[in-house]
């Protein structure tokens, strides 16, 4: 009897180990989910809008509204803090100004009316950078993130600016975006991500996060295509699919987005230190 008691507790052991990567990965997949409750939201109502008109004013004016309200209940519910807030403020300005010179230069188009619009732009569209920035703030808290082997903030700085100004300069002079990504090869060769599931610890290289996330936000940019967020030149007849290539280009923008926002986490646990909090 005892002999049989140890193979059923032996079995039921083999079991539990057998499915906690699956546990594991649900879990890791629910708290990206929560992470993208912002993103979630920009595509809910930007196929609604599509689908069915509303009434007074343009969709792209709705969509603004739309979209600070659901900023003010996320601060308002907890979801997001104080904090945040004025890194995801920053990021809407930062993205803003971003797409008003690139649909001055032919790059993309909001072809729809809107009071909202300034210089061809509708404000709802810094929304969709902020977006960006609330997941990782979100997926920071949840995941209780640390950076192994984060590289300086003198090298961390002048990199994000360089990524940032060639979106601009390229259009002028050499366009370095494949001299940037080695560099930032380069740079972050040796730094991990970290987090945490259910209290066990994981890391990734973390330029390897970077792709990742890259690669989802163009998939996420092709929903958006299609659901008439903005146009391509190539889609103003027709949706296409965006280019591949343009992955290249969501991958820089979210290096940016990820080294300032790491930055200001790090600085902010730097003065919470030398408070004593």
């Amino acid at each position: 009897m005892m002999k049989q008691a140890v193979k059923i507790n032996d079995v039921g052991f083999d079991r539990k180990r057998t499915f906690r990567p699956l546990n594991q990965l649900f879990r890791f997949g629910w708290e990206q989910a929560l992470s993208c409750i912002f993103p979630v939201v920009i595509f809910g109502s930007l196929a609604i809008t599509q689908i069915i008109p509303l009434p007074f004013l343009s969709r792209y004016d709705w969509l603004l509204i739309i979209f600070l309200l659901m900023q003010g209940w996320m601060v308002r519910s907890g979801l997001e803090t104080r904090d945040e807030l004025k890194v995801i403020t920053l990021f809407h300005l930062i993205g803003l100004a971003l797409e008003i010179f690139k649909v001055n230069m032919g790059s993309w188009s909001y072809p729809e009316e809107g009071y909202s619009k300034i210089f061809g732009v509708p404000l709802y569209s810094g929304f969709m950078y902020a977006s960006v920035a609330s997941y990782l703030c979100q997926a920071w808290r949840r995941l209780r993130v640390e950076l192994i082997r984060w590289p300086s903030f003198w090298v961390v700085v002048p990199l994000a600016a360089a990524i940032y100004l060639n979106f601009f300069t390229h259009h002028f002079w050499v366009d370095i975006r494949w001299w940037l990504s080695v560099l930032v090869i380069i740079v972050f060769w040796k730094s991990w991500v970290a987090y945490e599931l259910n209290a066990t610890r994981y890391r990734m290289p973390l330029a390897l996060a970077f792709v990742l996330i890259g690669f989802f936000i163009w998939i996420a940019e092709n929903i958006a295509t299609y659901f008439g967020a903005w146009e391509y030149p190539n889609q103003t007849e027709a949706w296409s699919l965006v280019h591949l290539g343009k992955v290249s280009s969501w991958l820089l923008l979210v290096i940016v987005s990820f080294l300032i926002v790491a930055t200001l986490k790090l600085v902010k646990g730097k003065v919470s230190e030398r408070k004593g909090i």
